[in-house]
């Protein structure tokens, strides 16, 4: 078999599927391989580049070729669609992504390392406990709601309400709903304490970040944000400047534009969208406050929520705090703040 200096792989969870190519881009083989042939076929393999789509487990075997002496590259999966030719299956998948990777302009996304990782599990183990709390708060207004009783949307009154309405004998809730109600109260409790357990290890991640105390100096930018964007941005030299970071969250304007006609529409929405909905909700409550601050920063906020509307000045505050965070991680908060 003839040695392959770029190989394409189709990650599975026990099937993998391989295509090589030399430095010509000739086809040198198609293999397709369970987990642990996968690894005993790269340990004996030559050093050569490895692509590979970013998704689930990616990172991990991107790592894993790396300790193997391998270059390990990934792609996005929207930057390797337009190479698909024909059906698709896993051979093709492999096919395309050895093809989009030749590619001189191709960017490619960065490898994360275990702890950036794990900083992100915390993260997104904090966003399901929030929206199942949500969906059991739900549950419980929609449960008594059917027996004509109205809870308060309030979180401090929310549960008063709840135990006065089942332990109210007048009321005609019957039993098997009260027990039920019980059940869902002790769930939403559970939540809660999961919920608070979470923040307690994002605050203990913030406590030992030197970086993250700089992003909490942010109008907008708290303790949640802060370790939500450092495990987001860990390689923020990816980004060559502000703006192209901004893109990369979704926060500038999508553009359609055509020799001298110029057309820009609402923002891209590209990118985490959970990091997007974090800088969009500190950007609101920056707006809340301006008006009670002189600063320049919240003057120049005031201004635009007064010329283009609160939505629109949320979506550029976010815009700004964004470009901010890329300068105090570059280091370059002293030439881009005085600008």
């Amino acid at each position: 078999m003839k040695e392959a200096t770029l190989i394409g792989i189709d990650l599975a969870k026990e099937v993998f599927q391989l295509h090589g190519v030399d430095f010509t881009g000739k086809e040198v083989f198609r293999k397709r391989l369970t987990k642990k042939k996968l690894i005993e076929f790269m340990v004996q393999h030559p050093k050569c580049t490895v692509v590979m789509e970013a998704c689930g487990s990616s990172h991990h075997w991107a790592r894993t070729f790396s300790s193997m002496g391998h270059e390990a590259k990934l792609i996005a999966p929207n930057f390797v669609k337009p190479f698909l030719k024909s059906n698709k299956n896993d051979a093709q998948d492999a096919a395309a992504i050895c093809e989009a990777a030749q590619r001189p302009s191709m960017r490619f996304v960065s490898v994360k390392s275990e702890q950036t990782q794990g900083i992100q599990c915390v993260i997104r183990t904090r966003q399901q406990f929030i929206a199942q709390k949500v969906a059991v708060k739900n549950s419980i207004h929609a449960l008594l709601y059917e027996f004509g009783l109205s809870i308060s949307k309030s979180s401090k009154l929310f549960l008063k309400d709840v135990f006065e309405a089942i332990s109210d004998d007048s009321s005609l809730l019957p039993s098997p709903a009260r027990v039920m109600v019980r059940l869902l109260v002790d769930q939403l409790t559970a939540l809660e304490e999961l919920i608070k357990k979470t923040e307690r290890e994002i605050s203990s991640i913030a406590e030992q970040s030197h970086a993250c105390k700089r992003l909490q100096t942010i109008p907008g930018v708290g303790l949640i944000s802060s370790v939500a964007m450092l495990a987001h941005a860990h390689n923020i030299k990816d980004f060559k400047s502000s703006r192209d970071f901004s893109a990369s969250l979704g926060l500038v304007p999508r553009q359609y534009s055509s020799g001298t006609h110029q057309t820009l529409g609402h923002i891209s929405k590209r990118g985490d969208k959970s990091m997007r909905c974090l800088l969009i909700h500190g950007a609101r409550s920056v707006l809340r406050l301006a008006d009670a601050k002189s600063d320049s920063y919240h003057k120049w906020c005031k201004s635009v929520k007064e010329r283009r509307g609160y939505n629109r000045a949320a979506c550029a505050v976010a815009n700004k705090n964004a470009r901010i965070i890329w300068a105090l991680l570059t280091g370059e908060d002293e030439v881009f703040l005085a600008a």
